[in-house]
């Protein structure tokens, strides 16, 4: 750690002073910047890649020991190394993209060549990646750096980014708190400014719940925008992009965004669509609050507050904001859920069940899905589609009344860390390891595109987010209703971390 700490020291130590922002160093102006602000920086030769990598690894090496977002780094020579051949390709007029020099860590479920891939597991613990992902293909194109991998629950099960390989990371704003999960790492980077964008991917919640827990930007797409995997048929998780602005985050999108033939599902859009302007107008148009679902969803007492309150920024662009009732039955849709989940983490994961040595490592909750989707048949699932069906039609006819739908994006704020989930909220007992999240599901259960924007804080200084739903196939009008949120709101653009700005 001392060969480290001298190495990022003597590279820092070259930054100059041209990045127009005040902070604590002439790094910290650096990472500082948003992504777009960053990228012309080193296009216009404002900053080189050696400095971006620099201030970057010396904002990681003062706040990763104590935050635990970042895991898996790649050696410090390596990565200075990298920056300088980024450098000399731009000098020579080889520019690789947006974000070109950028340091770059992937979410741990997700394949970087050459880098562990442990999916929070000690099964996979020494599983070094063959190739990459698709969307992590699209970001190294791009420019992106490669410098490490950000820490997930073991296989993205429960909110709650802790496992038995590298332990649990911390929210940005509270370092004895989760930063929530799977995308917990990625969350957290952002919010300390560790990253600048960051990849995710959300099943229930994993993009969403950790934006909320770190008062940052998780986009959740409609399946199939950002490639994922060979299946024929649509899957519930999903990749997307993170970010600390929305506008960061679209343009995260573009470069992941879009076909792929080796992806059968994968949706055959533009993903320039993404880097247009966000700014429109809103005036009169409507927005659905959902709430709690009139009292159905528990909630731990300022949440709603929080939320509530927040609703005014979309007053404030524009939008009319009434009270929707979807008259469709949540505790139906939970059952649905909880056939989909069963039945896919079986599918997954019962070839590591049946090996005794692999089960002895898997986590209990994973046990208790697996053994959940016993008693499944063929025609359970068969139903579970069409009850999904149905859930769809229900928001279609919703959208024909409002714009977008919007509620809260967690049911509590962050819980200690050392907490594996919350057993109980407001007095009701949680009867699975994930009924605390049960907000997010009926997002995931839509194949909508959904958003989570920071809605702003509790008395304690813990951060909530509220979650913005659209119409299937808008994720662009989902994107300009959030940046058109931001701008009234700002809680994610003037609220920066307490460690960040103590001293």
């Amino acid at each position: 750690m001392r060969r480290r700490e001298f190495l990022v020291s003597a590279a820092v130590a070259s930054v100059g002073a041209a990045v127009p922002l005040t902070a604590h160093s002439q790094p910290a102006q650096i990472v500082y910047l948003d992504a777009i602000s960053l990228s012309k920086a080193i296009h216009s030769r404002e900053v080189s890649c050696v400095e971006v990598m620099a201030a970057y690894l010396e904002q990681i090496a003062t706040y990763n020991k104590t935050f635990n977002a970042i895991v898996s780094m790649a050696d410090l020579e390596v990565l200075l190394a990298a920056a300088q051949k980024a450098d000399q390709d731009l000098a020579s007029g080889l520019d690789r993209g947006w974000m070109h020099g950028f340091p770059i860590a992937i979410k741990d479920l997700a394949n970087a060549k050459g880098f562990i891939t442990t999916s929070g597991s000690p099964i996979f613990a020494n599983s070094v990646a063959a190739a990459d992902s698709v969307h992590v293909a699209r970001m190294k194109a791009a420019g992106g750096i490669v410098i490490g991998k950000t820490n997930v629950p073991e296989f993205g099960l429960g909110s709650q980014s802790y496992n038995r390989v590298f332990g649990a990371t911390k929210s940005a704003f509270n370092s004895n708190k989760t930063a929530g999960g799977s995308s917990g790492g990625a969350a957290s980077a952002l919010g300390l400014r560790m990253l600048a964008v960051a990849d995710g991917s959300d099943m229930m919640g994993s993009l969403r719940n950790p934006g909320a827990f770190n008062n940052v930007i998780g986009f959740r797409p409609t399946p199939g925008v950002v490639p994922l995997g060979a299946d024929l048929a649509e899957t519930l998780a999903c990749n997307g992009p993170m970010a600390r602005t929305v506008t960061d985050t679209a343009r995260l999108l573009a470069t992941i965004a879009g076909p792929d033939q080796r992806v059968p599902n994968a949706l055959p859009i533009d993903p320039n669509q993404f880097n247009h302007s966000l700014k429109r107008d809103w005036q009169g148009r409507r927005i659905g609050w959902l709430g709690d679902f009139d009292g159905y969803l528990p909630t731990e007492p300022g949440v709603m507050d929080v939320c509530e309150t927040a609703l005014q920024g979309f007053r404030a662009a524009g939008f009319q904001v009434d009270a929707f009732d979807l008259s469709y039955s949540m505790a139906d849709l939970w059952q649905t859920w909880l056939t989909y989940r069963h039945w896919g983490n079986r599918a997954r994961a019962m070839a590591m069940y049946k090996d005794p040595v692999m089960r002895a490592q898997l986590k209990p909750e994973l046990i208790w899905e697996i053994e959940g989707g016993a008693k499944y048949t063929a025609e359970n699932v068969a139903a579970a589609m069409s009850a999904r069906g149905r859930w769809y039609q229900t928001l279609v006819q919703a959208f024909t009344k409002v714009d977008f739908l919007v509620l809260p994006t967690a049911q509590v704020f962050p819980f200690d860390a050392d907490t594996h989930w919350p057993k109980e909220i407001a007095g009701k007992q949680m009867d699975t390891y994930h009924r605390w999240m049960e907000v997010v599901v009926p997002g995931t259960m839509s194949g909508c595109p959904v958003i989570n924007v920071p809605a702003g804080f509790s008395s304690a200084g813990l951060p909530m987010g509220l979650q913005i739903i659209g119409p299937r196939y808008r994720d662009f009008e989902v994107l300009q209703a959030a940046y058109a949120y931001e701008q009234a709101s700002r809680w994610n653009l003037d609220h920066l971390p307490p460690v960040l700005t103590e001293g």
